[in-house]
């Protein structure tokens, strides 16, 4: 299965998303909360990103359909605050924001063929 680079902006973006975590306690689940839940961990991705790894195809797949499942969550009071971040901001910056955003669109358009 192949695998592609994550670019610096997107590392910038999930160690971001980690720090803010921390400071308020909200935005994404732990890898054990998500299992509970039966999805992808917004602190997994966040760490393994944030780390440079390399991600899986079926990896940008899930990150694909968290983007578009939490489009709405732009809408939430503190998005893109500082002082006091909305947990949907955290949580997106943990998936890698705008950037991975635009990044896994543009990987699987190309290796989709869409």
């Amino acid at each position: 299965m192949p695998s592609f680079r994550t670019t610096q902006e997107m590392r910038d973006a999930a160690a971001l998303g980690l720090e803010l975590r921390r400071k308020f306690g909200r935005g994404g689940l732990t890898t054990q909360e998500a299992g509970e839940q039966g999805i992808g961990s917004g602190v997994a991705r966040a760490t393994a990103i944030a780390s440079g790894r390399d991600i899986p195809i079926e990896t940008i797949r899930r990150m694909r359909g968290y983007f578009s499942r939490h489009q709405g969550d732009r809408q939430a009071d503190g998005w893109g605050s500082m002082s006091n971040p909305s947990a949907g901001w955290i949580a997106w910056l943990l998936w890698s924001g705008d950037p991975g955003r635009a990044w896994a669109d543009r990987i699987l358009r190309a290796y989709d063929g869409e």
